[in-house]
């Protein structure tokens, strides 16, 4: 069974991390259409940005959770293939002094 991690950015900019086991375009149909009520329900149209198949659903989940705490800048970097980036998106800044 294949199960697909899937990005999507919504009409407002933000993005939409999910996964599914069907074919991913019926699923941004689905959410296109407002088949179900939820984030996107109100942030369409939809566009797949970003997809990763994945042969175990423990897997996919564990990667779209990782995914759904990263950064902005982090999930724009993974969309854009800029693999390079990731490590220095996830380290954190200078901390400040008390």
């Amino acid at each position: 069974m294949e199960v697909t991690v899937y990005i999507l950015r919504c009409s407002d900019g933000s993005y939409y991390t999910g996964l599914t086991k069907q074919e991913v375009e019926a699923r941004v149909w689905e959410h296109n259409s407002g088949t179900y009520d939820g984030y996107t329900a109100k942030r369409r149209p939809v566009e797949l940005v970003f997809t990763e198949t994945y042969d175990r659903i423990i897997d996919a989940i564990a990667r779209e959770r990782q995914i759904k705490g990263w950064s902005r800048r982090k999930k724009e970097a993974l969309i854009a293939m800029d693999y390079e980036a990731l490590p220095d998106l996830s380290k954190r800044g200078p901390i400040e002094a008390k």
